[in-house]
């Protein structure tokens, strides 16, 4: 396994492949990875010759400098465990100063509307520095594929309007979500919650169940304001929003159409620590 901390060295390695016949993914993650992300790399390796994973605690996407602050850097871990998954594995590891030269600044997107609702509407700016740092991996690495978690939902949708608005040539592919065994989505930021909250916040994914089976005869409106019920009644989660949209737009329900492929989103805090997570309805 190759660990790269430069543009223009981890270019070069790839440069220097060129001339065989290969496929490129990439997995971009920002490292404490875990099950989930290995589910993606795995993906990646399944499907390309040649698989690069970022490694990059992007700070433009952070809303809140205590966050970023709080945000897990597992480094050694990290490199540890991708070991075992391949050691063909190329890992890009750059620091803020090599993607960032001129300072932490975003790019401006116009997502069409994708960044306007949920985490776009309670996370100021948080889309144009996950549009800025995807583009940027993308313009270094030039991969063929691109794997992203579906628990980062709306994430998914805007970098693929990304990619339709950039015309970047690379194929966009989304992959499950991978759970804990009591249910709770696999995230990085799990590893901040204590052993007793983190069994407490299975409730989230035990909502969303009863929430998808309620969307069978039940309206959206009423789903939600019965999911705020249930978090009203839970004194350890404190829910931020429950959105219900159709897949394609993010926008909200108004009255559900057939043919029509709904989601329910969600975040919630445990005490200080904010997740998030989603499902299918139909």
């Amino acid at each position: 396994m190759q660990v790269f901390h430069s543009k223009s060295t981890l270019r070069a390695h790839i440069s220097s492949l060129e001339n065989q016949q290969f496929s490129l993914g990439i997995v971009p993650t920002m490292g404490a990875l875990h099950t989930g992300h290995i589910s993606l790399v795995s993906a990646a390796l399944s499907e390309n010759s040649v698989v690069v994973v970022s490694i990059f605690v992007n700070p433009t996407q952070f809303d809140k400098a205590e966050d970023l602050e709080k945000y897990p850097k597992t480094l050694d871990r990290d490199l540890a465990l991708l070991q075992k998954v391949s050691k063909e594995i190329l890992v890009f590891a750059p620091s803020a100063a090599e993607i960032y030269p001129h300072g932490n600044l975003s790019k401006s997107y116009d997502f069409e509307g994708l960044d306007t609702v949920m985490e776009g509407a309670f996370r100021e700016g948080h889309f144009n520095g996950v549009g800025t740092i995807v583009e940027e991996l993308f313009r270094i690495v030039q991969p063929k594929r691109a794997y992203f978690g579906e628990k980062d939902f709306q994430q998914l949708q805007i970098i693929k309007k990304l990619v339709e608005l950039r015309k970047i040539p690379v194929e966009i592919i989304g992959c499950p979500i991978v759970r804990e065994p009591h249910g709770l989505a696999m995230s990085s930021r799990n590893e901040r919650l204590t052993s007793a909250l983190r069994k407490e916040a299975a409730f989230i994914y035990a909502t969303l169940l009863t929430a998808k089976t309620k969307f069978g005869t039940k309206s959206a409106n009423y789903i939600c304001r019965w999911v705020e019920q249930q978090f009203k009644n839970h004194p350890s989660l404190r829910l931020e929003y429950i959105a219900i949209t159709d897949v394609a737009t993010l926008k909200p329900v108004a009255r559900k159409r057939p043919l029509v492929k709904y989601r329910a989103f969600i975040a919630v805090y445990a005490e200080d620590v904010r997740l998030i997570d989603n499902i299918a309805l139909n």
